[in-house]
């Protein structure tokens, strides 16, 4: 009987120890492959970038956040110029700041009264941030007004923009801005993205000859909450409702009430900014986000803080980081892959905000900025993206999901003097067509 006892006790512990064998041999197999295939890659991202010109900066983060394992890394913490990846920041700290259902409003206000169809009292249109408002809103603010049994205003139509300073240029709030891209105003209150369209003539040369013509063509306004009112007063007599006042610029009284309002979800704006990376959108919000974060009248230089604090408070690697702009426009933005990963990995794990930050990037193959590129790879439609450009500079960063399930974070940034930006652009599709590649 003992010695059936002692039999049993051995045979089991000669199928455990053997389990324990297969068990190290499965662990052992799939490290080998794993580092097989990782090795693979770097070889690859490697040989790819021997192609680049000597005097080309190169910060490559490749990153697992649901193993924290590096990927790849070279200069990742390297001080490098982002371009429009600057806007992952906007974007994120918006989010994390107000919500996805945060909205961004155009109000029709009065301190006056309404009696017998007549609004005794000055009309104000004010803005708080909402960039995409247009004549057509304006239209439907005024068909409201009209429900309201309004017709005549006896008082004059003002336009309030002080949600933010008046500082409504980039060069105005950054010290020696080199930056020669010309936005419109960054204003609270902003109509049709605060230009005009006008009738001008033009020269067009024909062979060795010039004629002229008219054409319509847009240009900025200089003043936009009067150029907001001067519209307002405008479609009101077209609407039919009289006015007894001039239009003007000024701030509406604390005390007034709201006639009517039009505005934009965040979730909503940031899918602009993202996926078209356009560049007046995003300093608008970055006004946005300076206003909401000291609940005054917003400037740059709180909005610099907001974005600096979001970075702060969430651990990300700040070294060699700073911010003064929302679009990413100005060649003052100092930022690191590491810094760039950092926020992506922080909206990775933010379960209320990563769907909305997520679908606001543009898509391989498929929408924005990406529209045109990797298609017929693994990464099309698998890779969530904001690319970045100015003159000598090329960027770009985002999920890419792979077919075994696994996310990775991808950020590469590349500051050039030689070569066009289509040739980084075509390095940064083959390494993350490497990544969708590999098992």
């Amino acid at each position: 009987m003992e010695a059936y006892i002692t039999n049993r006790k051995n045979s089991r512990s000669l199928i455990q120890q053997m389990i324990k064998n297969i068990f190290l041999l499965i662990i052992f197999t799939i490290s080998s492959s794993f580092c097989s295939s990782n090795d693979e890659l770097k070889n690859r991202i490697n040989e790819l970038l021997t192609k680049l010109p000597g005097n080309v900066s190169a910060a490559i983060l490749i990153y697992n956040p649901q193993t924290q394992d590096t990927i790849y890394s070279i200069n990742s913490s390297k001080a490098m110029i982002p371009a429009s990846n600057t806007k992952l920041f906007t974007t994120a700290t918006a989010l994390n700041l107000m919500g996805a259902n945060y909205e961004l409003y155009t109000k029709l206000l009065t301190a006056g009264h309404i009696k017998n169809g007549t609004l005794f009292g000055d009309l104000y249109i004010k803005g708080y941030g909402n960039s995409v408002f247009s004549e057509q809103d304006l239209k439907e603010m005024i068909r409201e007004l009209k429900d309201k049994g309004i017709k005549k205003i006896q008082g004059n139509i003002i336009g309030d923009d002080s949600y933010f300073d008046e500082d409504y240029f980039r060069d105005d709030w950054i010290n020696d801005e080199t930056d020669n891209v010309s936005l419109p105003p960054i204003s609270a209150l902003v109509l049709d993205r605060n230009r005009m369209m006008v009738r001008e003539k033009v020269r067009i040369k024909h062979g060795r000859r010039y004629r002229t013509r008219y054409e319509n063509v847009f240009r900025n306004v200089t003043n936009p909450p009067l150029f907001a009112a001067q519209m307002l007063k405008r479609d009101l007599i077209s609407a039919g409702i009289s006015v007894n006042g001039i239009a003007d610029k000024g701030i509406a009284p604390e005390k007034s009430i709201l006639l009517s309002d039009s505005g934009i979800l965040l979730k909503d704006l940031i899918k602009i900014i993202n996926k078209h990376s356009d560049n007046f959108l995003a300093e608008c919000l970055f006004k946005t986000i300076g206003a909401v974060y000291i609940k005054k009248q917003g400037n740059a230089f709180y909005s610099t803080q907001a974005v600096m604090k979001f970075i702060k408070d969430n651990g990300i690697f700040s070294d060699n980081t700073s911010l003064v702009d929302g679009s990413g426009l100005s060649r003052y933005d100092i930022v690191t892959v590491d810094a760039i990963t950092g926020v992506l990995e922080k909206m990775y794990f933010d379960k209320k905000n990563f769907n909305d930050f997520i679908s606001s990037l543009s898509i391989a193959g498929v929408d924005g900025t990406l529209r045109y590129r990797m298609i017929g790879s693994s990464a099309e439609n698998h890779f969530h993206g904001k690319t970045g450009t100015l003159s000598g500079v090329s960027s770009l960063s985002g999920y890419l999901t792979k077919s075994s399930g696994n996310d990775l974070i991808v950020s590469i940034l590349f500051n050039y003097k030689d070569y066009g930006a289509n040739f980084f652009r075509g390095i940064e599709n083959k390494i993350v067509e490497y990544l969708a590649d590999t098992k």
